[in-house]
């Protein structure tokens, strides 16, 4: 899979320390896998919520911090829509951003 962008992992791995590892584990997995559909997703990633729209709530560190990303199967293509802490999740549509 290619992930677009890098750069809310980043800036979330800079806010809280101890997520780093984990984001960065879990973007290299996503670009050395292909998805073809939610249910791969979900076989690997038991604990990720498949939401309509392509999106896909990814827990972080135990479930402390959330990725959505929105997932264009055919094409391959990973877009990270948010990342943040679960309280700044909660303030956020999933299924719209």
């Amino acid at each position: 899979m290619r992930v677009i962008s890098r750069k809310p992992l980043n800036e979330l791995g800079k806010r809280h320390p101890d997520a780093k590892v984990e984001l960065d584990a879990w973007f290299h997995e996503a670009e050395g896998d292909h998805w073809a559909n939610p249910a791969q997703v979900k076989e690997k990633y038991g604990s990720a919520s498949i939401l309509k729209g392509s999106r896909v709530v990814f827990n972080i560190c135990g479930n402390k911090y959330r990725l959505v990303v929105k997932i264009n199967y055919p094409y391959a293509v990973v877009y990270v829509r948010f990342a943040g802490t679960h309280r700044e999740y909660d303030r956020v549509n999933a299924e719209e951003i």
